[in-house]
């Protein structure tokens, strides 16, 4: 048995450190077992917004920053483990001389709810979005339930939840590795009774040198769901459909794809057996999600009717696709698309949900894998779909991540379209959106990180004015 793993149950009003309590998880992880009573302390060596803020109002923010050993004692009773942290590490290196159980979050949340249904939605893309849609049926129809979700929603105020009453757990599943102690994906340590894949496409090459090894990772995922499991999986996708579908695969399988619909006056209406249902979201993937959704609430005991319900209030996760401003002939929407296959479906989606207006779509290369030359070439044809197409990064961000330089000339032939313009600077980019704009016309700003410090708000109503 992984030592890891080789402790019982962590009761309420017992100690927890945190290593590398400033993570977006982490920090979530943190919040809600204070909010169940235990005694939590934490450390990093940078924490940065939102993460400060909510931690600082708990008074679980550290007092300074920086690694000390002397913070782990005999009255710690677990240490959780952030991917941030080294194996070198000193206060790491403190809880395995006095022998404290020491866990990645995905390892400690599955410790905590090993005895309930674990729902784990994996992919490459749609699996927040996923997560976020069960996560609203589910609190619509009154079901009391934990959840790990990656994305702030509105009416939750932690993304993090535990509870000694609840029999499920909905889990958004993570392909990158849990901890340096742990170095494997983070989705491999849930065990769903019931898994769902929405999408394979290469990510993490930091991590996976290559696409090969990338897909095994989501046949290992198949392999971890418990005996008498179920797999729910999107058949439009040709990878996910061979790795689900092989003949090896032991779980009750279940495919979704498109739901039939219809686009009216820039909204996206479901035709159901139950009557048409007007939507907040839009796009085809969107629309792949929400039938995932929708089969895995059914295995949950929520019947058609009340998930169309439901989810016909649902407007997405934060960042997905959210409008930032509009006056009826001008919108603006942010986005966190960042990877080649998240990148073409959503500029995709904007354009099938408006067709007569002028598209304009920004998006930054700010990864580890999207600033590496080697990857580039994945993002052939990701903006062809937009009228108009930016490129922005960020040279900082080159320098922290100790790669070469990109020349603009490299990233303008790996999107494969030469009026594509490659720009270095935030100012620039704020008069580049508005260059040209028509009367009619979309704003997309496509990005995982902010854009060298870019005020959207403030883009956004330019553009619009």
């Amino acid at each position: 048995m992984d030592p890891m793993l080789a402790c019982p149950l962590l009761y309420m009003s017992q100690r927890v450190h945190f290593i590398a309590i400033g993570g977006s998880a982490m920090h979530n992880l943190a919040i809600a077992l204070h909010q169940q009573g235990f005694d939590v302390t934490g450390s990093d060596d940078e924490i940065f917004e939102p993460s400060r803020s909510r931690l600082e109002r708990l008074n679980l923010l550290p007092d300074k920053l920086g690694w000390d050993p002397l913070k782990i004692g005999s009255d710690t009773s677990a240490v959780i483990l952030g991917m941030h942290a080294r194996v070198d590490n000193p206060e790491l290196k403190r809880a395995q001389e006095l022998g404290i159980p020491v866990f990645s979050y995905p390892s400690y949340f599955h410790e905590r709810t090993k005895d309930k249904t674990r729902v784990v939605i994996g992919g490459s893309h749609g699996k927040t979005t996923i997560t976020s849609m069960i996560v609203h049926v589910l609190r619509h129809a009154g079901v009391e339930f934990d959840y790990l979700v990656g994305a702030q929603l509105d009416g939750f105020d932690c993304m993090v939840k535990l509870s000694e009453k609840s029999r499920v757990a909905i889990i958004e599943g993570d392909e990158y590795l849990a901890s340096a102690l742990q170095p494997v994906p983070k989705f491999h340590l849930y065990k769903p009774d019931i898994a769902l894949i929405s999408g394979i496409a290469w990510d993490h090459i930091n991590v996976f040198k290559t696409f090969e090894s990338y897909v095994e990772q989501f046949r290992l995922f198949i392999d971890a769901i418990e005996p008498g499991g179920k797999l729910v999986y999107c058949r439009e996708d040709l990878q996910v459909r061979t790795l689900s579908e092989a003949k090896e695969v032991q779980a009750q399988r279940i495919p979704y794809g498109v739901p039939k619909h219809r686009i009216e006056n820039g909204t996206t209406t479901l035709e159901t057996v139950h009557g048409d249902v007007p939507l907040k979201v839009f796009g085809q993937h969107n629309l792949q999600n929400l039938e995932g959704a929708r089969h895995v609430c059914h295995l949950l005991g929520i019947g058609d009717a009340e998930f169309y319900k439901a989810i016909s209030s649902f407007h997405g996760a934060a960042k997905r696709l959210e409008p930032l401003g509009g006056n009826g002939k001008r919108i603006v929407f942010k986005d966190f698309a960042h990877s080649p296959s998240k990148l073409k479906a959503t500029v995709q989606a904007v354009r099938e949900q408006f067709p007569e207006r002028q598209l304009v779509a920004c998006m930054e290369l700010h990864t580890y894998s999207s600033l590496s030359e080697n990857f580039l070439d994945q993002y052939a044809g990701c903006m062809d779909a937009a009228d108009r197409a930016i490129v922005f990064y960020d040279p900082h961000a080159v320098q922290l991540k100790r790669l070469p330089a990109i020349p603009p000339e490299r990233i303008q032939r790996a999107f494969g379209r030469p009026d594509v313009q490659v720009m270095n600077d935030p100012i620039a980019v704020m008069g580049a959106v508005r260059k040209d704009r028509k009367e009619e016309s979309v704003l997309l700003m496509m990005s995982s990180g902010n854009f060298g410090g870019v005020d959207l708000q403030a883009l956004s109503e330019a553009f619009i004015a």
